[in-house]
């Protein structure tokens, strides 16, 4: 089931999400459906809160062949290696811009079989895997671009969360 992906503006984007005490066919199908409605809308990975719920999960296809589906992520290491790449946002249309984030990294997490999965992840997945769990943390890409890079999107992200907040109301 594709499912409505919330946006810019809308207060569960900023809020820190919890943590998933059972993995149970609730959870497991909205796993599907995040993965379902990535793909609908090409994207590489998908946040729970994006999809307007407030769980520690995400999903990630990175065009490797395999789906991830992340939950209660944690990061164990991250390289000295800081790389500036742009990236955008299924939650912040039309904005793309460049984010320094380590190279690569070490991560554990649950996968939708409760089995711990313990990952090294380097270039677009360790990107991928950060940026989404930015997003079990409240925070977004944009939050963590250059201060002039922000001024120069400033006007677009108002508009959409005046968008976003007449959606709401």
């Amino acid at each position: 089931m594709i499912m409505d992906i919330v946006t810019y503006g809308s207060s569960v984007l900023r809020e820190k999400s919890k943590k998933i005490e059972k993995i149970d066919d609730e959870i497991k199908t909205l796993l599907n459906n995040m993965v379902e409605t990535m793909q609908e809308a090409q994207g590489v990975g998908l946040a729970a809160p994006q999809v307007g719920i407030n769980i520690r999960a995400f999903v990630l296809d990175i065009g490797d062949g395999n789906i991830r589906k992340v939950i209660n992520p944690e990061f164990l290491e991250f390289s000295n290696n800081i790389v500036e790449q742009e990236e955008g946002c299924l939650s912040i249309p039309g904005i793309y811009k460049k984010v320094k984030r380590p190279e690569s990294l070490k991560i554990k997490y649950l996968n939708e079989n409760g089995e711990e999965v313990i990952e090294q992840a380097e270039g677009l997945l360790a990107r991928a895997f950060q940026h989404e769990y930015d997003h079990l943390e409240g925070v977004l890409f944009v939050d963590k671009i250059s201060p002039v890079a922000k001024r120069l999107v400033s006007n677009k992200l108002q508009k959409l969360k005046k968008e976003t907040l007449k959606k709401i109301k």
